[in-house]
């Protein structure tokens, strides 16, 4: 299934595979080329990057593999993130981890992305964190800088609060077409800190990181836990991860989930995910469970 996330942005698979652990996959080249068409072939053609995967290693690697049959590149889209500086032995001049969203920092890191990735652009590119020295005047005209030379398609940012995202927003003439956040069963700010709001305001489908709650939906013997396999089983034997997964994309605001396996089954299953369909009293039994009480 493919969602177009913005009014004037790009359309990209519902189902995004994450890169932040490349590195621990030990894939060759050749594995990781045959993954993509994998996930491609899935319907699963967007892949989500940023600079500091993997010590800043990730993105070479990916690079290498799409290398090895440039014609992928039109198949698929690639997203980056950029703006946060890590103290690692690929950054020796990093000595404390900060953030930096200065004009040079973004050209330089949107640059080194495109050589790692061996492409001539970025479909998107997302500001990782909101910087406390950020200046949304230079970060504006730096982002529209980089569409209008072509490097970029399209822009948005990570992790921004409503009223950071709007002005940034105020500072542009081209539209911020998501923000990438965190929501789950696990986490349910969204719902409730005006992100979810904003996005039904802005027309934009915001990108989701750790819909799986970074794994603590596992954990057994959780109020939690026993509701989504009670639902799992009134949806015919759905799997923990798959009720999940659908949990958070039954919201209205159509997010796209970003995952972060580099197993086909899961991808799979994921991919399943997307034909489950609960009634609203399902979808707030589950909700009853992750927040520990009844809606007021």
């Amino acid at each position: 299934m493919m969602l177009q996330i913005h009014p004037e942005g790009p359309i990209f698979s519902r189902l995004i595979p994450g890169l932040m652990r490349l590195n621990q996959w030990q894939m060759s080249a050749g594995d990781l080329l045959e993954w993509v068409k994998a996930a491609a072939d899935m319907g699963l053609t967007t892949f989500d990057h940023a600079d500091i995967y993997g010590g800043y290693t990730n993105e070479a690697r990916f690079g290498e593999a799409l290398a090895l049959d440039p014609s992928m590149r039109e198949k698929i889209q690639l997203v980056s993130k950029c703006g946060i500086q890590l103290f690692s032995e690929n950054r020796p001049q990093t000595i404390v981890k900060h953030y930096n969203t200065s004009r040079e920092h973004i050209v330089a890191s949107a640059e080194r992305s495109l050589q790692n990735l061996q492409t001539d652009y970025l479909d998107l590119l997302l500001i990782h964190r909101p910087d406390q020295l950020m200046n949304p005047v230079e970060v504006g005209n730096t982002l529209q800088e980089l569409v209008k030379a072509g490097k970029v398609r399209y822009v948005g940012v990570s992790n921004f609060t409503p009223s950071q995202f709007e002005t940034l927003q105020n500072m542009m003439n081209i539209p911020l077409v998501t923000n990438q956040v965190e929501f789950s069963v696990n986490y349910l700010d969204p719902l409730t800190d005006g992100t979810f709001d904003q996005a039904f305001r802005y027309h934009y489908a915001p990108m989701i990181w750790s819909p799986l709650g970074g794994g603590r939906i596992f954990q057994p013997d959780t109020p939690l836990y026993d509701m989504l396999r009670q639902v799992g089983d009134e949806l015919g034997g759905k799997g923990v991860d798959q009720v999940a997964l659908a949990w958070t994309m039954q919201h209205p605001v159509n997010v796209l989930p970003v995952l972060g396996t580099g197993k086909l089954e899961r991808l799979q299953a994921a991919v399943d995910a997307l034909q489950i369909q609960m009634d609203r009293q399902q979808w707030f039994r589950i909700w009853q469970a992750a927040a520990g009480h009844e809606i007021a």
